[in-house]
């Protein structure tokens, strides 16, 4: 009964919109987990000693129970096309004409008897280890130890073997994939681009997502066709892993190329933290390139070959440690220029590079002479800083889309921009969080499991399904698989981030005044154009969200 009810929770819609395979590999694991609890409970019963029903009246009991759990199920089956077209409505997408719910079962199945084989096998093996120790203790202590001892055995061949072998494997994956060249993006010619043969940084030791980075930037002449003024090269400095051995020494390196391309000769200087793979979002920093007229900076290192969710379950400190040596050493160089002549200072990271900027710069740290701002999108649910600001909101506002005291210092913007008017009066440092309501990555939270999450409550963000409603337990294993497949989504939805919302974002941090309306808008329909050609509405780029 209970494995058919998780499993009929399982097909209702969450965040993002699921294949059958995705969709029958999670009703099978919710299944085996409400199997797994009424077993629990079965056992929890008989160990109590509590009185049993006849079993006569058990029969019948049992018959009527899984008459109506087959109702349920076939009735949810059927729904499922529907609900997966109300996320899908959300999202702006073509509804689908099924939701395939044979070959959902069929994937349920296969994944709930594969657990099935493991749990059985944990339990004989706990067994097995009971029989043996109860020579030398009482019974029922016996059968604790024997369950201790298979959970560390379990868990000791997990950590220390299979999720050993999978992070070398990935590991060297991923290495040997960023060193790839890749014809369409030649070394640069030009001695004031980084990894040209006049550059501090080889070429060879960008990696793929640094060479990506600076041969992908607009140069002046594109920037001038749109704005119709006269625009700069921007300066773009990345360091790779392979650029030195250690983190302090790769940012170091940073900082001399920057220097050497004159940066903080420039009005705005970015310094950015990538994703796990070394990704930077192209809508996110093209963009303010574009709207400062090219006379933009912008610095980053890699950290990690893994992609975001890989790097942050095996190297959590990683990304921390190279954020915090980037900044400290262009923060300490700045510092020391004139403040009349330096250029303004900005952090930006989209993801696991959001989570990690934040922990670059402390606050005592800065306070004496404060940053310009931040641009932070899609920051993990695990970032301390937005997780606080988010707790404390204002009263009244959503969860989705929060108001922050009298939002002078952060602000929070979504496909709508703002829900602060745009002339209202900024302090000194701008800090912008920049994110969608159907963002798993940002709106998970392990609490799930046992409360409805507060951006449930009305009214709910504009991408969010109306049908979606919160199920014990079950809907906290939705929103992680949605983390799996946030990138899956449509651009501007899910952890998908478009060009168009980050214009309006960095006008905020920026303080952009010399743009009219209409040259905004304008602004915004090429950008979106151009970014949805080269990526596509759905997952044609294998790069999108790191």
């Amino acid at each position: 009964m209970l494995g058919a009810l998780f499993f009929a929770a399982a097909l209702t819609p969450t965040l993002v919109p699921r294949s059958y395979l995705t969709q029958g590999a999670l009703a099978g694991g919710c299944f085996a987990i409400g199997y797994l609890a009424g077993n629990l409970w079965r056992w929890l019963w008989h160990y109590l000693e509590l009185p049993e029903p006849s079993a006569h009246l058990r029969s019948r009991a049992n018959a009527l129970v899984a008459a109506a759990c087959l109702i349920v199920v076939v009735v949810y089956l059927w729904r499922a096309a529907e609900w997966q077209n109300s996320v899908r409505a959300a999202m702006k997408m073509p509804p689908v004409e099924t939701a395939h719910p044979l070959k959902v079962c069929a994937v349920a199945l296969v994944t709930f008897v594969a657990l099935l084989l493991l749990g059985r096998l944990f339990a004989a093996l706990s067994r097995f280890l009971a029989l043996q120790t109860k020579r030398f203790i009482p019974r029922r202590v016996a059968n604790v130890v024997g369950v201790v001892i298979a959970g560390l055995l379990f868990w000791s061949i997990a950590n220390n073997f299979l999720i050993r072998t999978a992070f070398e494997a990935l590991d060297s994956s991923f290495r040997e994939f960023d060193g790839l060249f890749e014809p369409e993006r030649p070394q640069p010619t030009d001695p004031g681009k980084t990894g040209s043969t006049a550059s501090l940084v080889k070429w060879k030791e960008l990696g793929r997502m640094g060479r990506r980075f600076i041969a992908s930037g607009p140069r002046a002449a594109e920037i001038s066709a749109i704005t119709g003024q006269a625009a700069q090269e921007p300066v773009r400095v990345y360091v790779g892993l392979a650029g030195a051995g250690t983190a302090q020494a790769r940012a170091k390196l940073a900082l001399d190329e920057l220097k050497r391309q004159r940066g903080f000769d420039r009005a705005v200087l970015v310094v950015i933290t990538p994703t796990g793979t070394g990704w930077i979002d192209p809508s996110a920093m093209d963009t303010v390139e574009y709207l400062h007229h090219g006379n933009v900076a912008s610095v980053a290192m890699q950290y990690s070959y893994l992609n975001s969710p890989l790097s942050l379950l095996f190297q959590p400190e990683y990304g921390a440690e190279a954020a915090r040596a980037l900044f400290a050493e262009i923060y300490g160089y700045w510092t020391t220029l004139p403040k009349d002549k330096r250029p303004r200072l900005y952090l930006h990271g989209l993801s696991l590079g959001a989570l990690n900027s934040e922990k670059s710069a402390e606050l005592f740290e800065t306070i004496g002479d404060p940053i310009a701002g931040a641009l932070w999108s899609g920051a993990p649910f695990e970032s301390r800083f937005w997780r606080a600001i988010t707790a404390n909101r204002n009263p009244g506002s959503p969860a989705w889309l929060p108001q922050f005291r009298d939002s002078r210092f952060v602000r929070f913007m979504n496909q709508n921009g703002a829900t602060v008017p745009s002339d209202a009066p900024w302090g000194a440092m701008r800090v912008v969080y920049l994110q969608y309501a159907s963002d798993a990555i940002t709106f998970f939270a392990y609490s799930d499991a046992y409360q409805a999450p507060a951006w449930l409550s009305d009214p709910r963000g504009p991408d969010v399904s109306p049908e979606l409603r919160w199920y014990p337990i079950v809907t906290m294993l939705q929103l992680a698989l949605d983390m799996a497949v946030a990138t899956n989504t449509p651009m501007g939805f899910g952890h998908v981030y478009a060009p168009e919302h980050y214009v309006d974002a960095w006008v905020a941090v920026t303080d952009v005044h010399d743009w009219s309306t209409d040259a905004i808008a304008k602004l915004k329909q090429q950008l979106a154009a151009k970014a949805r050609k080269t990526a596509g509405d759905v997952d044609d780029d294998p790069d999108r969200g790191g």
